[in-house]
């Protein structure tokens, strides 16, 4: 078995040998402005052009709805800022939920301390929303109502297509985080009804600093950047053409093993939660048991704390993430599971395990064993 096991997937991913070497020419030998007319910045532009198609592809879209961006929170930003912007003669209301993330809630904060209101769509002990209570709180002066696809802490998956219909009838946008499921749950923006969808290509094993909004043709959206008439003048700024390159890649290498890789990763999943609950007394699962993504284990852990299980683990060689249970310096628990009803106690214990491409049996079974001998040593200094 190799160390070390990596099980912070949800963090990041590693990228893909193919995808290294699509993005090298880019470079060395096609290094051009993409934005010029010489056959370098050509060349350029043409992998560009190709990488939009497959990732527009990829979520039933067309290329012309596709913006590159330099990643997920960019692409949360842009889609808020530009939609409220560009519709504030029509209301100045938004929604979401209290389990988004930081990328969504933030700026929705800073939007409504300059005139516009925000407010939270209920989720339930999963971290779930359900449509009949977003449907409560849609009003007539609601522009828009932003629901992440699936959670980046408790893995939980939310009715899209359902919340994207209701929006489409009351005329209310709808925009989507899907930085956790782009290239590992099928996404059909037209059947989803989703107007507005970010994500980021170091979730699907592409590489850091790169992302995408994609925006449905007609909807009205204010640039978040300017600076140039890049992508169509809708971004401002020169193409990160090595990055779109392997975003782009990315995307046409994983959605090839999406169907095989959710069954592979959904059965460790299991094999996870079962050997932890068979040989660990006092743990809880977070978020939903059926809703979830395939490859996302976050749990809460009684007597201990996060952080020195964290630190028991990466000594015996295994990456983990306290799935932002705590903030820098605070020993509250995190807003989402604080909105999903867990107190402070329960919460110190939080553990997030987030599978990936290279997990197999083997890291599961050593994991298991592994986390079970940290708790326990770490109960025994605690009793002592």
């Amino acid at each position: 078995m190799k160390l070390p096991i990596y099980l912070d997937n949800a963090a990041t991913t590693p990228v893909l040998p193919e995808v290294v070497e699509a993005m090298l020419p880019y470079f060395t030998e096609l290094y051009g402005n993409s934005a010029t007319l010489y056959s370098v910045g050509v060349a350029a532009r043409d992998g560009v052009d190709t990488a939009r198609e497959t990732v527009a592809e990829t979520m039933n879209a067309t290329p012309d709805e596709i913006v590159f961006t330099s990643g997920g929170t960019e692409s949360d930003n842009a889609a808020i800022w530009g939609i409220m912007q560009a519709n504030k003669h029509r209301g100045r209301h938004m929604l979401t939920t209290p389990v988004e993330h930081h990328a969504v809630l933030e700026p929705m904060e800073t939007l409504a301390e300059n005139g516009f209101e925000m407010n939270f769509i209920p989720v339930d002990s999963e971290g779930r929303v359900d449509p009949d209570e977003l449907a409560k709180c849609i009003r007539p002066d609601t522009v828009l109502v932003s629901v992440m696809h699936a959670n980046n802490e408790i893995g939980t998956i939310n009715p899209i297509a359902a919340i994207g219909a209701l929006c489409r009838e009351r005329g209310v946008y709808f925009h989507t985080d899907a930085v956790q499921t782009f290239g590992k749950v099928p996404i059909d923006v037209r059947a989803m009804k989703i107007d507005l969808l970010s994500l980021s290509a170091h979730k699907l094993h592409g590489p850091k600093g790169i992302g995408a909004l994609f925006v449905r043709r007609g909807i009205p959206v204010i640039r978040f950047q300017e600076g140039g008439e890049q992508e169509k003048g809708r971004r401002g700024g020169t193409l990160n053409v090595p990055g779109i390159v392997g975003l782009g890649k990315a995307a046409e290498v994983v959605r090839h093993y999406m169907a095989e890789d959710t069954e592979r990763l959904t059965f460790l999943r299991e094999r996870l939660i079962a050997g932890l609950q068979t040989h660990l007394v006092g743990v809880r699962i977070n978020g939903s048991r059926t809703h979830r993504l395939s490859f996302n284990v976050h749990l809460c852990i009684e007597g201990v704390d996060g952080e020195p299980i964290l630190l028991g683990l990466d000594d015996a060689g295994i990456c983990a993430s306290a799935g932002s249970a705590c903030s820098s310096g605070s020993v509250e628990p995190s807003h989402v599971l604080k909105a999903i009803g867990l107190d402070r106690e329960t919460a110190r214990g939080a553990l997030r395990l987030t599978l990936g491409h290279e997990t197999d049996a083997e890291a599961i079974d050593y994991t298991i064993k592994t986390l079970c001998g940290v708790v326990a040593g770490l109960r025994d200094l605690v009793r002592a």
